[in-house]
């Protein structure tokens, strides 16, 4: 083993086949709690801050709501005539959607300390801007330029995490950054709820202190993450030093042994975008738009909701939002754990479409706020449950570094467009209830039954034929799809 950098060393194996890493014999070098041990010190230094950064993600995206209920439509002059609300809502997909594939492009080229560590920073500033926006025009001017910045975190931070670890240890650690995100911002609509009592300080309304104090705290946060976030496993551990030379090399050696796709090709915008040509990448990308509109559509509804049709008060209608995540997180991790232990992803998408489809019936149909309040656990719960589960499933049967960063691209972008449906569909003249756009989303969830099911079929098949001599698959000898 070379004790010079560690991209020549990856450069060197990388080139040739006589070495092939030396797979067991550089993995056996360390014994099994030292391996754990590695990984947890990679699992610190990556989810976790990934995981925060993402925290303030889904607050500074999502926190109209909250807004909204404490006094922003009425002061911005929203109403169902000009449908403030909903646009301010969905111009920020719009941006969000156009910026995903140029953003992990940049990711590879500047390095995601510098990226996302810059983006999350910038739209720190932003957010303090919303709090002095003296009309709703401008805050939906404002919430287009979030969109763009914010374009790059989530498929930079899934492109990121599929990097480092191999395929079937990939769920739990998503989970996790989803967990530590959806579980935290379950809990702004509590926070929105205290900075709201800031009411009249300065001679601003409540509702701007909730965007100048979350815009401050993410720009400490983005300040704070460059000093711990992580490059690429293939960069020098000079660039990260929390590993020494050969603790790097194991974990490269692991991840080649998994899916040989460690070393980086040359960037070609061409051959980048000649990924498209792959069927299941827009298949994946469907399917996270179909699983992110009910997401998107509890996220910036369900206060509303909670006030308006199942009639409990502001502060009630803030709270309760933070049950539903808690309950999600915990589904989340399980399923994330057993699916990673059974190599299973297909199913469990399916699944959790179908608890979803039960929740939002219950939410859209019933009367009583006990059943309904009910469905709103079963629906959170599944629809962000199937977040990690979808962006687990497409890096698994992807290799390719620019190809992985490609998919990442599409499918979180798939995302946004569901964003945009859920902005669009949740309509005001449809208050209270939102029937609707609930409609949307249980349709929503049966599309996602049905290409899950067929892309597991397609899959098994294309197994079958590998192991009858065929076709290999991805180009990769011995490699098999996740289903």
């Amino acid at each position: 083993m070379k004790d010079s950098h560690h991209e020549d060393y990856v450069e060197d194996i990388g080139g040739t086949e006589k070495c092939a890493f030396h797979h067991e014999g550089i993995i056996n070098s360390f014994s099994p709690d030292e391996q754990k041990k590695i990984i947890r010190r990679v699992d610190l230094r990556l989810v976790v801050t990934v995981g925060c950064l993402f925290i303030v993600s889904l607050l500074d995206r999502t926190n109209l709501g909250a807004a909204s209920i404490a006094g922003m439509q009425k002061e911005l002059d929203m109403n169902a005539s000009n449908n403030g609300y909903s646009i301010t809502s969905l111009v920020f997909f719009v941006t969000y959607t156009i910026f995903q594939i140029p953003a992990t492009a940049m990711i590879r080229k500047l390095g995601p300390r510098l990226f996302l560590a810059g983006i999350v920073t910038l739209w720190g500033a932003v957010m303090i801007g919303f709090g002095f926006v003296p009309n709703w025009e401008s805050m939906a001017g404002l919430r287009a330029i979030l969109g763009a910045l914010e374009a790059g975190l989530f498929p930079g931070s899934v492109y990121l995490l599929s990097t480092w670890y191999p395929r079937y240890e990939l769920q739990k650690r998503n989970a996790a950054f989803f967990l530590i995100g959806s579980v935290a911002s379950g809990f702004g609509g509590i926070l929105a709820y205290g900075l709201s009592h800031m009411n009249g300080l300065g001679g601003k309304s409540g509702w701007r202190w909730i965007f100048i104090m979350e815009g401050i705290l993410t720009c400490v946060l983005g300040l704070g993450s460059y000093i711990f976030l992580v490059d690429f496993p293939e960069k020098s551990p000079k660039s990260w030093k929390f590993l020494n030379q050969t603790e790097a090399s194991f974990v490269i050696t692991t991840i080649e042994r998994d899916r040989a796709d460690t070393v980086v090709e040359p960037f070609s915008i061409q051959k980048y975008l000649a990924n498209g040509k792959d069927s299941k990448v827009w298949a994946y990308a469907i399917l996270y738009m179909l699983a992110t509109m009910p997401s998107y559509a509890i996220a910036y509804f369900l206060p509303i909701i909670l006030q308006e049709s199942m009639h409990f008060s502001v502060v009630k209608a803030q709270c309760l939002v933070a049950p539903p995540y808690a309950f999600a997180g915990v589904l989340m991790y399980m399923q994330a754990v057993y699916s990673d232990k059974w190599r299973l992803r297909g199913p469990i998408v399916i699944g959790n479409a179908l608890m979803a489809l039960l929740g939002l019936a219950l939410l859209g149909f019933l009367k009583d706020p006990a059943p309904r309040y009910f469905g709103v656990f079963l629906a959170t719960a599944a629809a962000n449950a199937n977040c990690p589960a979808l962006v687990s499933w497409q890096s698994n049967n992807i290799r390719g570094q620019w190809k992985r960063a490609f998919t990442s691209a599409t499918s979180i972008g798939g995302g946004s467009i569901g964003g945009i449906i859920a902005t669009t569909v949740f309509r005001g003249q449809d208050a209270p209830d939102y029937l609707p756009g609930l409609l949307a989303a249980m349709l929503a969830n049966g599309l996602t039954v049905v290409i899950a099911g067929l892309l597991t079929l397609k899959f098994n098949r294309a197994n079958k034929r590998v192991d009858t001599g065929g076709k290999p698959i991805e180009g990769q000898i011995g490699f098999k799809y996740t289903y």
